[in-house]
């Protein structure tokens, strides 16, 4: 059985090590092939956690499984109740496949854990600043600040993907467009 010859991926900027590559085997297993090892799931999930880069290469076809696998990862992590996406933004992200606003979401999702990721990193840095000059005192007006930003970046998110999550405001003026449509229509 032949085996397809892969490039690896050019390390993303400011990695150091190029990424691991992972063969997935028809029986399910995932060989790590930088330790010749076999590895699962949670030790691919810990990868990402480090912040080590790594593609996954069905190990017969040689085609890249990457992104169904980190899929994989996230029911895995979410059926270990460890529950991270409310389940009306798994409805609303299941609503935009196959949507018009479907190829500007991947987009969106990357810029908005961006930010988010941003806002995780000031947070530990006012945290390490403030254990480190008043002892073992906890910046809750922080932590609260950050809270409220993130949720409001959220709000504007889902206000601009989803009209309805404009609430009564917006279901009154479409009301009224229907009606006007309709009375358009009727008299034509």
């Amino acid at each position: 059985m032949a085996e397809s010859v892969h490039a690896a991926p050019e390390p993303k900027t400011g990695d150091t090590a190029p990424p691991v590559v992972v063969k997935k085997y028809a029986n399910r297993r995932l060989y790590n092939t930088e330790s010749s090892s076999y590895i699962t799931l949670d030790n691919l999930a810990d990868m990402v956690r480090q912040g080590r880069d790594f593609v996954v290469y069905d190990a017969k076809t040689g085609e890249d499984i990457t992104r169904g696998v980190l899929t994989q990862i996230i029911v895995e992590q979410e059926s270990k109740g460890r529950a991270l996406l409310p389940t009306a933004f798994l409805r609303q992200l299941i609503g935009f496949y196959g949507d018009q606003m479907q190829s500007m979401v991947p987009r969106f999702l990357e810029q908005a854990m961006g930010a988010l990721a941003q806002q995780q990193e000031q947070m530990r840095t006012a945290m390490q600043k403030t254990m480190g000059s008043m002892g073992t005192m906890f910046p809750f007006g922080n932590m609260e600040e950050v809270g409220r930003q993130n949720m409001a970046m959220m709000e504007r998110a889902f206000s601009l993907f989803t009209p309805f999550y404009r609430g009564a405001q917006f279901g009154d003026l479409l009301r009224r467009q229907l009606e006007e449509t309709k009375a358009e229509a009727g008299s034509k």
